[in-house]
């Protein structure tokens, strides 16, 4: 599964032709959850809140690049590395 970004202890990655609708997973420690890549909704697990707000906050500002990366990991190409959170 590649690692599309990271920021302050946040891992996010993408799984290659994953099961819609398009999402992302998020790890922060022994925490990890699937987020929404539309809607920014859990969708299966759950981090501490404030690596969530962290995540929101960052997938807000890259969601078109995020919907890119979904599209190329559907085909099997390697998804393209997203400025981590500043």
């Amino acid at each position: 599964m590649p690692t599309i970004s990271q920021f302050f202890g946040i891992v996010i990655q993408m799984f290659w032709r994953e099961h819609a609708p398009p999402h992302f997973h998020a790890m922060y420690g022994e925490y990890e959850a699937q987020i929404d890549i539309r809607t920014l909704e859990v969708l299966v697990g759950r981090l501490p809140r404030r690596a969530l707000s962290l995540t929101i906050e960052w997938a807000i500002e890259h969601r078109r690049e995020l919907m890119e990366d979904w599209d190329l990991c559907q085909t099997r190409q390697q998804p393209k590395r997203i400025q981590p959170l500043e």
